[in-house]
C-alpha cells in the first residue's frame, strides 16, 4: 500500500482559512486531500503529455544524431590514415580545413580501482601504504547517541526541530482478479 502524501504546514503570506471547531478542521483535512488527488492527476496529466512531446522531437532528432555519427565516424578513418600530414608530423594536434577542424586530444589518465578490499590489503602486504587514504571524520550517529558528552566542544551544536504534518486518510481499490 503506498503512503499517502504529507503536507508541512508552511508561513503564509495572506489570510489563512483557520478553522473554529473540530468538525471544520476535519473538513479542511477532507478538502486538503481533495487538492492534493487534483494537483496528482494534473501532474499525471502532464507528464503523459510531456512523454509524448519528447518522443516526438526525438523521433524528429534520431536521423541527424545518426547520420552525424556515421559522418564522424568517416571523418575519423580518414584523418587517422592522414594523420601524419595533417599534424605536420605530430607538430601540432589540430588540423583545419575550410568548414570546421579535427583534433586529437589525449584525456588525462584515469585510475579505476575493481575489488578495492583485495587492492587494499595488496597495498598493505606490499609496503605500498602511501597509496592509501586514511579519512578521519565526525562520527554524527555517535554524537547523537551521547549528546551530553560533547556539549563544551565548540563547534557541534545539535538541534531538533517540529514539523506539523497533515495526512488525508485515503483508500486504495482492491486489485481487479
Amino acid at each position: 500500500m503506498a503512503t499517502a502524501p504529507r503536507r508541512k504546514a508552511k508561513t503564509a503570506a495572506s489570510p489563512i482559512p483557520v478553522p473554529q471547531t473540530r468538525d471544520q478542521v476535519a473538513v479542511h483535512i477532507r478538502e486538503i486531500g481533495e487538492h492534493q488527488r487534483a494537483l496528482a492527476r494534473i501532474q499525471a496529466d502532464m507528464n503523459e503529455e510531456l512523454a509524448a512531446i519528447k518522443e516526438g522531437w526525438e523521433n524528429k532528432a534520431t536521423p541527424h544524431a545518426q547520420r552525424i555519427e556515421a559522418l564522424t565516424q568517416g571523418v575519423q578513418v580518414w584523418s587517422d590514415a592522414n594523420r601524419d600530414a595533417l599534424t605536420q608530423g605530430g607538430k601540432t594536434k589540430t588540423a583545419t580545413f575550410a568548414t570546421g577542424e579535427v583534433a586529437w586530444r589525449t584525456r588525462p589518465p584515469s585510475c579505476r580501482i575493481t575489488g578495492a578490499e583485495a587492492v587494499l590489503d595488496a597495498l598493505r602486504r606490499l609496503g605500498l601504504k602511501r597509496f592509501i587514504r586514511e579519512k578521519a571524520e565526525v562520527n554524527k550517529e555517535a554524537i547523537l547517541n551521547e549528546p551530553d558528552a560533547v556539549t563544551h566542544v565548540p563547534g557541534i551544536s545539535i538541534s531538533q526541530g517540529e514539523d506539523f504534518i497533515v495526512t488525508p486518510f485515503e483508500a486504495e481499490l482492491a486489485e481487479a482478479q
